[in-house]
């Protein structure tokens, strides 16, 4: 799908742009702002004057996702990003300003990806926040062109661990992968993952075997798919043929594709009748409780399967304001799934945000000051979501690409009685999350 991204705000724009760092194209010169500032001292009456105190008052952002393709779609995270926008708007801001939110839809392809970054960068935002885009290295350099921070981007490729102005919240796809291969490599015989054909996809391979390998198990087996198949009969019955192969341990299939997951599942519920049983290995991204609840729950086919996420699960009280504020300015809204983890990580990513405008109270907000607040050593807690967040130039994970690593820890999650819960004591770790900090340490990327 193409052409120009859907835009949508949270309220009309001002009538004159927010004060902008000098030398970005496009923005006011310091001549018109000195005159902006003469006029305010000298002339009560002059009719711009409102208009520059409304920019002032407002922090714009930019929250952008996939929506309405043939592939994974995240509309839950421009939703969440409204949502919290509306929240703290109805507070009186930050510090006295308004969060005013742009939204913009990639459709999972890179033309549109860059389009969105162009946008951001054309309408002055001051970052992007809690988005969803496979195309870091199309979105990215324009950001990094026009100094906007990409803050708290879902991690679906490794490009959100290598640019300087990417301040990632989570460990992405590269935690979840090593998470996963850790929790299979003692109870599961061949591991076969089923992946996408795409450069998101080719990424995956290695990470998940870094996780086998840390518990001295075999590489997984690496079968690609398209992305928008409609029916996966002949990867299922592949996939399960090779997991099968070990008559003395069961063996697992891993299934990694996003939203198309559910169909994969579809075919692989009717292949699998013909194969000695397997266990399930996936990630939240591929499955939530939605999709256990539609496909039988305790009778359907991921029971017993083992799901790596970031964070707690979804019905841990630390999520609680989430839910309260989704049910408070986004009642009946049907995009927004609490249990989502693009929502998590949108509502993680917005607090962020609010910790960053608070430290820089009555000081100008522009791109380049939440840059250098963020830089300057800022640490913000997420009440538990995740551990105490901070980047530092390079992290601990440097020396293996992703130096902008800072939150390695994935929580382990079982499907019991239909319900996803935490691991228990010796599976993930006691509480069922783990550092694979150690584990990506040793990973084959390239």
């Amino acid at each position: 799908m193409t052409g120009r991204p859907r835009t949508t705000r949270t309220s009309p724009l001002p009538s004159a742009s927010p004060t902008a760092p000098s030398g970005r194209p496009g923005r006011a010169s310091a001549l018109s702002l000195g005159a902006l500032a003469v006029c305010a001292a000298l002339t009560a009456g002059c009719g711009v004057l409102p208009s520059v105190t409304g920019a002032a008052d407002t922090v714009k952002v930019m929250t952008w996702a996939p929506q309405d393709t043939g592939a994974t779609n995240k509309p839950g995270m421009p939703a969440m990003a409204l949502a919290y926008a509306k929240w703290i708007n109805s507070q009186g801001g930050v510090g006295g300003r308004k969060i005013q939110v742009l939204t913009c839809n990639d459709h999972n392809n890179s033309v549109d990806a860059a389009k969105c970054a162009r946008r951001a960068a054309d309408e002055d935002v001051v970052a992007v926040v809690g988005s969803y885009s496979q195309f870091g290295d199309s979105f990215l350099a324009p950001l990094e062109s026009a100094g906007i921070p990409y803050i708290g981007g879902y991690g679906v490729t490794t490009d959100e661990f290598t640019g300087m102005m990417s301040y990632p919240v989570n460990g992405g796809q590269p935690a979840l992968l090593a998470g996963l291969g850790r929790a299979l490599s003692g109870s599961c015989g061949p591991v076969s993952l089923v992946r996408p054909d795409s450069i998101a996809g080719d990424e995956l391979p290695a990470l998940l075997d870094s996780g086998l390998k840390a518990g001295g198990h075999p590489q997984a087996q690496d079968q690609l798919v398209a992305e928008d198949l409609t029916a996966y009969g002949t990867p299922s019955d592949k996939a399960l043929r090779y997991a099968a192969g070990d008559t003395l341990k069961k063996g697992c299939v891993v299934p990694a594709l996003g939203d198309r997951t559910d169909t994969f599942m579809d075919s692989f519920r009717r292949e699998r009748a013909d194969y000695p049983a397997v266990r399930l290995g996936t990630v939240l991204g591929s499955v939530d409780q939605t999709m256990i609840n539609a496909t039988g729950g305790s009778s359907g086919p991921y029971e017993g399967a083992y799901v790596t996420g970031w964070y707690p699960p979804a019905n841990d009280a630390r999520w609680k304001q989430m839910r309260q504020v989704i049910d408070k300015e986004a009642f009946g809204d049907n995009r927004i799934d609490p249990a989502d983890a693009g929502v998590q990580t949108t509502w993680i990513a917005y607090t962020v945000l609010k910790a960053v405008l608070e430290k820089i109270g009555a000081g100008e907000v522009r791109a380049d000051s939440v840059r250098k607040t963020l830089d300057g050593g800022l640490a913000v807690s997420t009440g538990g979501l995740t551990p105490t967040l901070r980047w530092p130039y390079e992290g601990k994970l440097a020396s293996v690409g992703f130096p902008r690593m800072v939150n390695a820890d994935v929580t382990l999650q079982v499907v019991q009685n239909g319900e996803l819960v935490a691991a228990r004591e010796g599976v993930g770790g006691i509480d069922g999350t783990a550092d694979m900090t150690g584990t990506l340490e040793n990973a084959d990327v390239e």
